[in-house]
């Protein structure tokens, strides 16, 4: 029987868990986020009874881009629109 060497064994595992962490259907950025202004807001302000008085929450998600000042950019308030990376992926499906 042979014996691998350790650095084999700890090279091996580290192209697992890089793997691991890259898979597709790993989720976009989500963030909460004034439609309008494209602030970002705290993440109660994207749940339901949050808002005004009618209930209706002030924010929206917003998957992906990044944020400046707090103003979101670069991403969509459509989550398919949104690619959300990983090794070997494309937008449009799973792995």
């Amino acid at each position: 029987m042979r014996r691998l060497r350790s650095s084999t064994v700890v090279l091996g595992g580290m192209g697992v868990l890089a793997a691991t962490i890259t898979a597709c259907g790993s989720e976009p950025d989500k963030r909460c986020v004034d439609r309008l202004t494209r602030e970002q807001l705290p993440r109660y302000e994207c749940e339901s009874g949050s808002g005004n008085s009618s209930g209706t929450p002030r924010g929206t998600y917003y998957y992906g881009g990044s944020v400046s000042d707090r103003k979101v950019s670069g991403g969509s308030f459509d989550k398919t629109a949104v690619d959300s990376g990983g090794f070997g992926c494309s937008g449009t499906g799973g792995g």
